[in-house]
């Protein structure tokens, strides 16, 4: 579990970390604080592994903030500004979220902070063998091994997945999930899908075949396919 603390002098905004924070089944939220120097007060008070937090807040700002502590935790900054990025990065920020900020987007920056916590902490770090994506206004856990392929829509992305009658609709695009999906096990083989590579059962040049179900490839991915196959098609 890591530890975090929530920062914002918006109460809708700090009420909205907090409810993501309270989602991502790794965090632990230790204290939400109004201001930097409420959070100055959290760390002194309670170990602390990672902390969200705004920028533009009265008094001490979120960058001044990290530039104040002579020990620092992770720092994953939440603002409405993109200027302040190459000044948040040159302090180490895990990560930098522009408001406002989907689901998808705030989990990612939580695996990229666990994943540095266990490098720190020596631990090897093999990944998880899942993720979890936002559907139903429900956090939903889906294993690697049951996915069979993914169809993309715009800003929706279908799950089709082992032992599932129906599939499951995902806010979340194609190019994000393929970011998030470990590249040994899955291809992106057309702009609107992804699929499993232990289930594919035929290529052909300009498709594949996921038993009797046939899903074409895009012109730009047939390289990739092809490396795959190891062999020319």
């Amino acid at each position: 579990m890591l530890r975090c603390i929530a920062v914002d002098d918006e109460p809708l905004a700090l009420g909205l970390l907090v409810e993501y924070i309270g989602k991502v089944p790794f965090l632990e939220l230790v204290a939400k604080c109004g201001d930097a120097f409420e959070a100055a007060k959290a760390l002194q008070e309670a170990a602390v592994d990672l902390v969200f937090t705004d920028i533009q807040m009265p008094g001490l700002t979120g960058l001044q903030f990290i530039q104040s502590l002579p020990r620092r935790p992770m720092f994953i900054l939440v603002t409405a500004y993109k200027k302040f990025a190459p000044e948040g990065f040159d302090l180490d920020v895990v990560d930098y979220l522009i408001k406002p900020v989907g689901m998808d987007r705030f989990l990612k920056a939580c695996y990229k902070a666990q994943e540095l916590y266990q490098l720190r902490a020596g631990n090897t770090v093999t990944g998880p063998d899942y993720l979890f994506v936002n559907s139903d206004y429900s956090l939903v856990k889906v294993l690697f091994a049951d996915i069979i392929w993914v169809e993309g829509s715009g800003d929706y992305v279908k799950f089709h997945l082992r032992n599932s009658g129906k599939p499951l609709l995902v806010r979340m695009s194609a190019k994000a999930l393929e970011a998030e999906l470990p590249g040994d096990r899955f291809l992106r083989i057309h702009k609107s899908y992804i699929v499993a590579v232990v289930s594919i059962t035929a290529v052909r040049k300009n498709s594949v075949f996921i038993g009797e179900l046939e899903l074409p490839v895009g012109e730009t991915y047939r390289e990739t396919v092809r490396q795959i196959t190891r062999k020319d098609i």
